[in-house]
């Protein structure tokens, strides 16, 4: 890959109405405002409602924190959608282990959003490189601090707030806007 090959995540959870299309349209956003395409983000879902928009809800919470819901239509995890991945970032230990069964040489880049945003989080990039080019050579430093620094497993998921009361997609906004932030804000303060 070269300096300009865009860097390319893919959100995964279940449905792919909730969760991941929120994280795939607050990053690229952010990502898009701070590194004109230098980031590609998309969204797959291992038991998706093929075809539906975001959650109406979700697409709520995706316009207060200035992003854009329209045009997204859920698409079912396959492996031709995984390759060329740089970063997997998923909803879940769960959709982790499936997005490793279907694709065991993804295991250095798949990792949950909330576990990838702590580990992320301590490391150093250099701001000499372009985006794509220092997220690349930063991703062996995170699957180091990964054995080093293993996570508890009650931090890592963020909870599927899919026909639940109100209160449980303010837990999911709760558990998954941070972790984007971090990422946001890490790209950020790398950049010369």
């Amino acid at each position: 890959m070269t300096a300009d090959t865009p860097f390319r995540i893919l959100a995964v959870c279940t449905g792919n109405i909730c969760r991941s299309p929120m994280a795939e349209r607050l990053l690229q956003s952010a990502l898009t405002r701070i590194a004109p395409g230098e980031f590609e983000v998309s969204s797959a879902g291992t038991g998706a409602l093929v075809g539906n928009p975001i959650d109406p809800q979700v697409a709520g919470f995706v316009r207060v924190f200035d992003a854009d819901s329209e045009g997204f239509r859920a698409r079912q995890l396959e492996e031709r959608l995984l390759d060329g991945k740089d970063l997997v970032l998923t909803l879940t230990r769960d959709h982790r282990s499936r997005v490793i069964e279907m694709a065991p040489s993804l295991l250095r880049r798949t990792f949950t959003l909330r576990e990838f945003a702590r580990l992320l989080n301590d490391l150093e990039g250099d701001p000499s490189l372009t985006g794509p080019m220092r997220w690349r050579s930063i991703m062996p430093k995170v699957v180091r601090a990964r054995t080093i620094h293993p996570s508890d497993p009650s931090h890592d998921d963020v909870v599927d707030p899919y026909r639940r009361p109100d209160a449980v997609y303010q837990q999911m906004v709760r558990e998954l806007v941070p972790a984007v932030k971090t990422l946001v804000d890490w790209e950020y303060n790398h950049r010369l």
